[in-house]
Formats: structure tokens, C-alpha cells, sequence
């Protein structure tokens, strides 16, 4: 029996299936293999009933890339079903920074009380399957910087999404940035379990964990490996909050990616049990504080 404590899941999907072209589309190779069972609307209804008896209290969206150019109307279409629910709470929406008209998306997306964030996915490896920027180094550019110096000016959080070999570029941009409070995505993304995986995946967090201005969101853990065990899950999250610190560490279900594999309830005890070690400060805050204090819920 796991203690009760209040609990954000600080990373979670709800969409529109006519909205997304990736979910309309003929099903394609994906970091996550088949997706056939989710390919269907997903209402904020349907995920609060996955919740039942998880002690979740808040919940923050995540952007899921809808069609080009729907980027604000995403965001307003969260915020309609948080007014006429509650739910979700806070919503990281999505911006091309190196785009020219990023000043009039950011004015638009900073007018919807529930956005708190941004997110573009700059993952990129050498398997196609797991590669979704164009480049690794995208983060790098002129354009793309001057871009993410408007986020700092309008206090918006910037969801980070890379993998190992990008690591110590993200930690540059942090610090370059330290204005800027970065979330690393899923703990990193751990796709080589191999001996030299883990590794380059220690290594690059260890550099990112360095910088004040990164936290990171426990979530997507299932993601390579097409399950959420307990064998694979722990040690992730047992050595990534060694590196960052509890207060800079926060739950995520990224729902409803893996209920391709399992049920909320047995992903939260799962996660509630790899987390049981620490003291009832820590556990909170990772289950709550640090994502109301970033997120500003």
C-alpha cells in the first residue's frame, strides 16, 4: 500500500483524431511501434476515469503536433475543454522558434491563461524511426536562439526533447539561457541499454543536471522497450534523481502513448514503488511541488 499523496501528471496527451494527421494518416513506423489502439479520439473524460484512485489532483498537456500552422488553434481548443471541465490545468503548446512570425504566435499563445510553455521537439538519432528534428544541432542556430531568448521575455517554460549524443548542446543552451527554466523530456530518453548506452545517457545528464535552469519529467519510460516494467523504470528514475535532485524532478504518465502497453494505475504504482526509497519530502515533491512550482499551478 503506497501512501497518498496529491499527485500531477505533468505530461499528458488528450486530442481530436481529426486534428491529427499522424493518427489520421496510414499507420507508420513510430518511437513507440504500433499504435492502432489509440488511433481514436482520446477526451479529457476518458483520462480522468484512467486517473480514478491515483490520487492525481492536476494535470498539464503536453502538445501532440497537429496539422501545420494549427499551433494556436491546439492551444485554444485545450484551454475551451479546461474552462468547460477543469481539467487539464496547464497546457505546453507548441512554436517553431526560428520561425519569422514568432513574436505575433507567442503574443496570440501568451493571451490562453493555460499556456506555461513551449515545445519543439528536437530529438534526432541516427535511426529514422527515433528521429524527429531534421538535424541534431537545430538548437544551435542563430535564428533558432534569438527565438528562444523571446520565451525568456515572456516567462515560458521550454520543454527540451533530446536524446544522449545531444545532450551537452542542450546543456550550452541552458546555459546560455539560464532565464529560461528547460524540462528535460522523459528523463532523457534512454533508448541504449546496452553498457555504452547508459554510459553516453549518464554523461549527458550529468551535464544538464549541472545547470540550475533544467529540471527534468519522469515520464515516457516505457517508451523503448514497449512496457512499463519495474527493471527497466527504477533504475532510470533511481539514478536520475540522484543526478537532478527530487525538487528538480517530476511525474509524467505520458498518457495515453503508454496505456499502448499498460493501464494507468499499474504505470503509477509501478512509478510509486520505484520512488518508495525516498523520504516523503522527496516523493512529494517529485509527485507534486516541483511541477506546480515550474508550471505555475
Amino acid at each position: 500500500m503506497v501512501q497518498s499523496i496529491k499527485t500531477i501528471d505533468a505530461h499528458h496527451h488528450i486530442w481530436r483524431l481529426a486534428d491529427l494527421t499522424w493518427l489520421n494518416g496510414p499507420e507508420v513506423p513510430r518511437i513507440f511501434g504500433p499504435y492502432g489502439p489509440i488511433r481514436r479520439d482520446y477526451p479529457i473524460e476518458e483520462f480522468r476515469k484512467d486517473l480514478e484512485s491515483c490520487d492525481v489532483v492536476k494535470s498539464i498537456y503536453v502538445q501532440t503536433n497537429w496539422p501545420p500552422d494549427g499551433e494556436l488553434t491546439e492551444a485554444r481548443w485545450v484551454q475551451s475543454v479546461s474552462d468547460a471541465t477543469g481539467w487539464p490545468h496547464a497546457c505546453v503548446a507548441y512554436a517553431d522558434l526560428s520561425s519569422p512570425s514568432l513574436d505575433a504566435l507567442l503574443d496570440q499563445l501568451g493571451a490562453i491563461p493555460g499556456v506555461k510553455g513551449i515545445r519543439q521537439q528536437l530529438h534526432w538519432h541516427d535511426n529514422p524511426q527515433y528521429r524527429f528534428a531534421s538535424r541534431p544541432d537545430v538548437m544551435n542556430d542563430a535564428a533558432w536562439r534569438q527565438g528562444m531568448s523571446k520565451l525568456a521575455d515572456r516567462g515560458l517554460v521550454f520543454e527540451l526533447q533530446v536524446f544522449a549524443g545531444q545532450m551537452k548542446d542542450g546543456a550550452a543552451l541552458a546555459r546560455a539561457f539560464p532565464n529560461v527554466n528547460f524540462v528535460l523530456e522523459h528523463a532523457g530518453m534512454l533508448e541504449d541499454m546496452t553498457p555504452a548506452g547508459w554510459s553516453a545517457w549518464r554523461d549527458g545528464m550529468k551535464l544538464l543536471a549541472a545547470e540550475p535552469n533544467v529540471s527534468t519529467k519522469l515520464s515516457g519510460l516505457g517508451t523503448f522497450v514497449h512496457a512499463y516494467r519495474s527493471d527497466v523504470v527504477s533504475p532510470i528514475i533511481r539514478e536520475t534523481v540522484a543526478m537532478f535532485g527530487a525538487d528538480r524532478c517530476m511525474y509524467g504518465s505520458n498518457f495515453p502513448i503508454e496505456k499502448l502497453w499498460t493501464d494507468y494505475r499499474s504505470l503509477y504504482l509501478t512509478f510509486r514503488e520505484a520512488i518508495a526509497h525516498l523520504s516523503l519530502t522527496e516523493q512529494t515533491a517529485i509527485l507534486h511541488d516541483t511541477a506546480a512550482r515550474i508550471y505555475r499551478i
